[in-house]
């Protein structure tokens, strides 16, 4: 029989099923009870249950300031009872001036730096409730809101104050649940009451129109918005992405230098100052900036001042466009306006939340003056009744002297009930029969003093009248009027904007984060190129070392700047460009990389190596396998192009010969041209004959060929030039004769 009635008290649940429906009501839960404002107050619970028992202990701005450890004690015993430090966190919080435009708590004592210090124990700290947190709460004893049993039954709690500022804009939140998230940035106070009165006065009004009183969120860290044409989208769909840039100015340092200055930092870096510091200091350590010098936090109580030093003739903007790119000083604020509305969550727009405020104004406000109007009409009753009863006084004073018990005297004051009472005149009884006097005027009446019954203060109740039926004609009045009601809120929100003044902190800019080009150490280096096309480069120490015997192994050594470009011309008339630093910085014993693959030359030939720095500042004389000849300024090469045509030439041809001369060299007169040909044929005249061309040019004939001769060596040579080179044989230069140019050439030993 037990076992019988164990396995009856047994519930079948499928495991599944309860997970969701358990997870499901966690999920709500944390949603609406913990992470996410309501849209009407902008608070979530614990900030509201904070705010409550601060006022409930009498904390207002002008009391002393309480232990921290009392309020947290309160609101957790009351209202929260979810841990101390979640109650003392949000308080801290709502104490600070960096993350809030208008702070609820006004905190004494270590509540924690903008640096990202951590506030002081609750035991060590106080606080009380701060003007903006008194915009919240003002009116509670005037029934405006909904009050529900805390988590025991043994209190209650507000479901939402009574916000008479539209704080969820004002302040912003953020706040991570389940499966979603709240992420709305603060506003400029004065644009807000603007934007919310704005849509007062025209319901229809758009998000654009709204945007000319709330262009974009205020952060109180200041810094610069430099995305602002996404704001109108952002407003639009309540979701997008902010560009935040901290605020910085160009100083003269010492010795030269010149010094940013970060005097405002992004918002996502508010409370975490120092980590933005270290993470400027480790960019020195690590060598990601060669640029600077030092960083330093001179920051102090007058505002933010960080420090960074640049090192001199430094490219600042390139320096900043750096830093951007790769630290904290921009940042992306991920905007969300994510709101709990009727127990629900729901991600509204700008002008949704603006909506949500105003309509809860209206309920507000109608609540307040059906609840003023209704207390002038129960103490216009009590005035009506005391008026009356001081126009009867001495009827009121027999009945008073005739009764035996309060009781009776209140029945016969409200029902004329004279039964018991001993009167002094069968007239007196018989008045006192038609008495009708209300309730309340017959309590009012029974506690009257009879200092009230002096002529003046018998004038005050008239006055008292008056004033009283003129407060309801105005109560009815705006009750009666969207349009007066909508004067009222606007008139208190004006009140507010005054108390609240704040200017506007945040720069509103378009700007786009520029590459940061990083800026090299300039220092010569040597590039070597073996027979076989293999090249290296080394430093200008390293090659120091080297011994000549091992530099025999290199065809060409060309000295540069690790800044500048190899240039390898061609015998197919065409020009090839690597950057040094793109050639592999070795060791003399590696072998390096082929010259082939470093410019993808294919299968031309190469016949001359230079830098573009030597190339730029010389004359180049080109001579081709068909006896043309030009020259050419070094400067017509300059090109980002890593190949460009470096001559014209005809279906056939050839470069023959690249010679570089300096353009002293060529002023001082006297080169001569020295031609061979394949037939042995050789020509020599002055270099000031041949015309200069441009880079796309043929040039002019050299020389006269034979059908079957070509130009198989050309070279310019200056006046002191006894012999010259070719196919490893030391020629004479002297036993050239010198010719016009485009004669034929003779045969002679040379």
């Amino acid at each position: 029989m037990k076992n019988q009635n164990q396995q009856d008290q047994i519930i079948q649940l499928d495991f599944s099923e309860e997970m969701k429906n358990s997870y499901r009501d966690y999920a709500m839960s944390v949603i609406v009870s913990r992470a996410v404002p309501d849209v009407r107050d902008g608070l979530k619970p614990v900030q509201r249950r904070i705010l409550y028992s601060m006022i409930e202990l009498g904390l207002d701005p002008n009391k002393p300031h309480r232990k921290s450890a009392r309020i947290v004690g309160d609101t957790m015993g009351k209202y929260h009872p979810h841990g101390d430090s979640s109650i003392y966190d949000a308080l801290v919080n709502m104490s600070k001036d960096y993350s809030l435009m208008v702070p609820l708590v006004d905190g004494h004592g270590n509540f924690g730096s903008i640096d990202g210090d951590g506030a002081a124990a609750m035991r060590y700290t106080e606080a009380r409730l701060s003007p903006g947190a008194m915009a919240l709460l003002n009116h509670l004893e005037k029934g405006l809101i909904d009050f529900n049993p805390n988590f025991d039954g043994s209190e209650k709690e507000p479901v939402v104050l009574p916000a008479m500022i539209p704080n969820l804009l004002i302040n912003g939140t953020t706040g991570i649940a389940v499966g979603m998230s709240t992420n709305i940035p603060p506003h400029n106070p004065d644009e807000v009451i603007e934007g919310v009165m704005a849509y007062m006065d025209n319901p229809d009004i758009t998000i654009k129109e709204l945007m000319n009183y709330i262009p974009a969120p205020d952060f109180p860290t200041g810094g610069t918005i430099i995305n602002v044409d996404d704001m109108e989208q952002i407003y639009e769909t309540g979701e997008g992405k902010i560009r935040i840039r901290a605020k910085v100015e160009i100083e003269n340092g010492d010795n030269g230098r010149k010094n940013i200055v970060i005097t405002e930092i992004p918002y996502t870096v508010a409370g975490n100052k120092s980590k933005l510091v270290e993470n400027l200091s480790n960019l020195i350590k690590d060598k990601v900036f060669d640029e600077i010098y030092d960083v330093r936090d001179e920051s102090s109580k007058e505002g933010i001042r960080i420090v960074i030093e640049v090192k001199r003739d430094r490219d600042i903007n390139n320096l900043l466009n750096g830093l951007y790119k790769k630290t904290v000083m921009e940042d992306t604020y991920s905007v969300n306006f994510l709101a709990i509305k009727d127990q629900q969550p729901v991600t509204f727009n700008l002008k949704g939340l603006i909506k949500e405020f105003v309509d809860f104004q209206e309920e507000l406000y109608t609540k307040e003056y059906n609840y003023l109007l209704d207390k002038a009409k129960k103490r216009l009753e009590i005035v009506g009744g005391l008026i009356k009863a001081t126009d009867i006084i001495d009827l009121i004073i027999e009945i008073l002297r005739g009764s035996s018990s309060v009781k009776q005297a209140k029945a016969c004051l409200m029902t004329g009930n004279v039964e018991g009472i001993r009167f002094k005149s069968q007239a007196s009884k018989k008045e006192a029969a038609t008495l009708n006097f209300t309730e309340r005027q017959a309590e009012a009446i029974l506690t009257m003093q009879l200092s009230k019954l002096i002529g003046l203060e018998i004038l005050k109740l008239h006055e008292e009248e008056g004033s009283l039926k003129d407060s309801i004609a105005e109560y009815e009045k705006v009750l009666g009027s969207k349009k007066e009601l909508y004067k009222i809120i606007k008139k208190r929100l004006k009140e507010y904007k005054k108390v609240f003044h704040s200017p506007r902190k945040t720069m509103l800019i378009n700007a786009k984060t520029s590459d940061y080009v990083e800026e090299k150490k300039v220092e010569d280096i040597y590039i070597l190129i073996d027979r076989f096309g293999y090249t290296k480069s080394l430093d200008s120490a390293s090659y120091t070392r080297v011994s000549e015997d091992n530099l025999k192994d290199y065809s060409y050594i060309i000295q540069m700047k690790n800044t500048d470009r190899l240039c390898c011309f061609t015998k197919e008339g065409n020009m090839f460009q690597i950057k040094a630093e793109n050639i592999p910085r070795c060791k003399m014993r590696d072998r390096g990389s082929l010259i082939h693959t470093l410019c993808k030359l294919e299968k031309e030939e190469i016949i001359l190596y230079t830098s573009f720095e030597e190339l730029f500042e010389s004359q180049m004389l080109f001579v081709t396998k068909k006896g043309f000849i030009k020259q050419v300024s070094g400067a017509e090469f300059e090109t980002n192009r890593s190949q460009i045509s470096a001559t014209k030439l005809e279906e056939g041809d050839q470069v023959i010969g690249i010679n570089l001369l300096s353009a002293g060299d060529i002023l001082a007169g006297n080169y001569k041209v020295i031609i061979l040909t394949e037939k042995g044929l050789s020509l020599g005249f002055p270099l000031a004959e041949v015309a200069e061309f441009k880079r796309n040019s043929r040039g002019v004939r050299a020389i006269k060929l034979d059908k079957d001769d070509t130009v198989c060596f050309a070279k310019a040579v200056s006046p002191d030039t006894e012999t010259f080179v070719y196919n490893d044989k030391e020629l004479s230069a002297k036993k050239v004769r010198l010719r016009k140019r485009g004669d034929k050439g003779h045969k002679a030993k040379l």
